[in-house]
């Protein structure tokens, strides 16, 4: 039995890597997706075309999620599509963009890291929770980042997914009432295009090496968390951030 069918799910940078794992993982649980973009079309129309492929709905919508106007855009196409309704949002779009130490650091570097890993998340969330209702669930992606501090040139990355971290904490608390859970997820090492950018070799082979399970986590393992917290399954979970890391760091 579909544990998401009939459900509407948003799913922010969900055209690749983990975001397309989540967007395909919660429509083969019977959900209908919203897969947001912001220059990643082809990989959105061939999201939205895996999805078709086992009788799944989704569409692709392009929007700078850092934008309030476009996230305006955002939720008049979700809900043009799918009705004035959703159950699951799902908070993905983030990046590191370059490795800078503090020095290398300037105000136009912070804003973009801060509005598209922070900024995108708060408005995101503020523009779809009125569509929410008893039994909604909001998964934001925070990284393990947020727990050590993160990688050399990482400080801001790791500052704007610790402020996601405690934003869920917050949220938790403002929404319950309303029925609206909302969890974070803390992702480790996991293999996508993010650390092909911009981790070296020898680096993940030694996290690897360190970690328990001697291996990189996969974008699917990630996704899976997602619908276990997207579902009914999860009922009285809220507020908390789970790190997926195969043992290496433990909050």
């Amino acid at each position: 039995m579909s544990k998401l069918k009939g459900k509407v799910a948003v799913v922010t940078g969900g055209a690749r890597d983990i975001g397309r794992a989540i967007s395909v993982c919660l429509a083969r649980e019977g959900a209908k997706v919203v897969v947001n973009y912001y220059s990643s079309e082809s990989a959105a129309q061939e999201t939205v075309k895996e999805i078709a492929s086992f009788g799944g709905e989704a569409i692709a919508v392009q929007a700078d999620v850092s934008n309030l106007k476009a996230i305006k855009h955002l939720k008049s196409k979700t809900v043009e599509a799918f009705g004035a309704k959703i159950d699951i949002l799902v908070n993905n779009a983030g990046g590191l963009f370059a490795r800078k130490t503090l020095q290398e650091l300037d105000e136009s570097f912070y804003n973009l890291v801060m509005d598209v890993n922070f900024k995108a998340t708060v408005f995101v969330m503020q523009a779809f929770e009125p569509l929410m209702g008893e039994g909604g669930s909001i998964i934001n992606l925070s990284s393990q980042a947020s727990r050590d501090g993160g990688g050399g040139g990482s400080s801001l990355y790791a500052s704007s997914k610790g402020a996601v971290t405690t934003f869920t904490r917050s949220m938790s608390k403002e929404l319950g009432p309303k029925g609206i859970r909302v969890n974070a997820l803390c992702p480790g090492l996991i293999a996508t295009k993010f650390h092909d950018d911009f981790t070296k070799d020898e680096i993940r082979s030694m996290v690897a090496a360190k970690t328990p399970l001697r291996r990189e986590g996969k974008a699917e393992e990630v996704a899976d968390l997602v619908v276990y917290l997207a579902s009914d399954k999860s009922s009285f979970i809220t507020g908390t951030n789970y790190d997926i890391n195969g043992g290496l760091a433990f909050s």
